[in-house]
């Protein structure tokens, strides 16, 4: 939400983050630069210059050592851009529609609200164009129930009445709503199913990234269940159930298992993580990352009570192209390799 702070002179809240109970002391202008997307270091020097950066409510410089627990914030003379929401003529791909909601797949690529560094081109932008008065969320985005990653594809829930929202909302937070999600994961998982249970929170070193913590006071309470498709010699596919809806959920609690999902960039599922030395084998692998350029997730199915209705509704999805292409590239590799391995 915009906020407009009196004792700030109509200065807009523009970031907001709390340290960590682990944060080691650390320069307030290197915490954000792990924090905010897009920021260079000059840039966030010339707002502690101008006096917009402030730990505990008090502004600082940029050399100013933030501890645990401090509260840091950043702001400026004018509302963030999220806020400023242009609408934009963008396609939807509309599973269902109704007059309380709508059901879309979301394509791979597509960044699902306006935040620093992606201000246009967002499903919200298009929301916008082709919906009027959405109902706001709690973060003041119109329509949005829950979201799902820049470069995951599939299924979000889109509530177009206030009592939608409120309802459907209340279903995911009450761990009600069904989610299912099919991923391409590195390694062979050793069991047919299981299910991860851990906290997550931000990363203490890497704040771009989030982490598992056995200390609930580090994150917040997260539960993934996951089943064996097919096991395809170095990668895996998996069905993931969420029982929770926790940011990177899946690709963190996969990760943490040993399991990190295939091509995911910011957790390291970009390299060769299982497989032999050989440069055929390499050159296998580069293809299939040319072919799926993104983490291989995809919200499958979306299964909620209509709020209306009180009809149980369940949605599923083609796998998309890139995912199912690469898929296809793995199982003729490890059947191939397999034939090898018997003569």
């Amino acid at each position: 939400m915009v906020e407009q702070d009196s004792d700030d002179d109509e200065l807009y809240e523009h970031h907001r983050f709390e340290a960590g109970k682990g944060q080691q002391p650390l320069r307030v202008d290197k915490f954000l630069m792990n924090l905010v997307e897009n920021a260079t270091r000059n840039k966030i020097q010339q707002a502690a210059a101008a006096g917009n950066i402030y730990v505990n409510d008090v502004a600082v410089k940029s050399n100013h050592k933030v501890k645990s627990n401090d509260i840091v914030r950043v702001l400026l003379e004018h509302p963030p851009y999220e806020y400023l929401l242009e609408p934009e003529n963008i396609p939807i791909n509309i599973v269902y529609e109704d007059d309380a909601l709508l059901v879309v797949n979301k394509e791979p690529g597509m960044v699902v609200h306006p935040g620093h560094g992606n201000y246009s081109g967002t499903l919200v932008n298009a929301l916008a164009y082709h919906f009027e008065n959405l109902p706001m969320n709690s973060s003041e985005r119109p329509g949005l129930v829950h979201r799902i990653d820049k470069d995951t594809s599939g299924l979000l829930v889109i509530a177009k009445t206030e009592q939608a929202m409120s309802f459907l909302t209340k279903q995911f937070a009450d761990k009600t709503s069904e989610r299912e999600y099919i991923a391409i994961v590195w390694g062979n998982i050793d069991e047919e199913e299981g299910t991860i249970e851990g906290h997550i929170g931000r990363h203490l070193k890497d704040r771009m990234q989030m982490a598992v913590f056995t200390d609930e006071e580090q994150g917040r309470h997260a539960i993934t269940h996951y089943k064996v498709l097919e096991r395809l010699g170095y990668v895996t596919l998996v069905s993931c159930r969420l029982e929770t809806g926790r940011t990177h959920q899946i690709r963190v609690h996969m990760k943490h298992i040993g399991h990190t999902l295939f091509n995911d960039a910011r957790y390291g599922g970009d390299r060769i993580l299982k497989g032999t030395t050989f440069t055929k084998y390499k050159q296998f692998v580069e293809n299939c990352f040319k072919i799926l350029p993104r983490q291989a997730l995809h919200a499958k199915t979306l299964g909620f009570e209509h709020p209306v209705t009180k009809e149980f509704m369940r949605f599923d999805t083609e796998i998309p192209a890139d995912m199912q292409e690469c898929i296809e590239k793995w199982r003729t590799y490890s059947k191939s390799n397999q034939a090898e391995q018997e003569d």
